[in-house]
């Protein structure tokens, strides 16, 4: 089942479940699926990849709204922004522990033949493809240097 039939069908459970929170987040995500497949030159249907890439935004604006509400001790928006981060997260594939990130990206390393720093560029090209949706790009370009160096 596709990302947006699938959040149609949340949709209506929430609906029935009188659920105003997760019905919002949910239309929140149902917003950025129409956004992104009516944008100029887009195709009709999005891919897994395009999927994941929103879901994955999404959930980062979240976060950084939470933190910045977080610092600013407002509460009850903190609350929201992490109710509707669940959401989103539920959505999203299962993310990486550190320990399988670090296991991956040490495949990743040996496969490119990265021994130093400067191949970075190689390895972080192919990690973020591979792990796209699985861990945050910030911890995985720490790793990354951790390893390399």
């Amino acid at each position: 089942m596709s990302l947006k039939a699938n959040i149609e069908s949340e949709i209506k459970n929430a609906m029935l479940a009188k659920d105003k929170d997760r019905l919002r987040a949910l239309r929140a995500i149902k917003s950025l699926i129409l956004l992104e497949e009516t944008k100029e030159g887009a195709g009709a249907n999005l891919t897994a990849d395009d999927e994941i890439k929103l879901l994955t935004k999404a959930a980062k604006q979240r976060k950084d709204s939470a933190d910045i509400y977080k610092q600013q001790n407002r509460e009850d928006l903190f609350a929201v922004e992490m109710a509707e981060l669940s959401i989103i997260n539920e959505f999203l594939p299962k993310q990486l522990t550190e320990e399988e990130l670090v296991a991956e990206l040490k495949k990743i390393i040996a496969d490119t033949g990265a021994s130093s720093a400067k191949d970075m560029g190689k390895v972080m090209g192919v990690a973020t493809k591979s792990l796209a949706g699985k861990a945050d790009g910030k911890l995985i370009s720490q790793k990354v240097k951790e390893l390399l160096a």
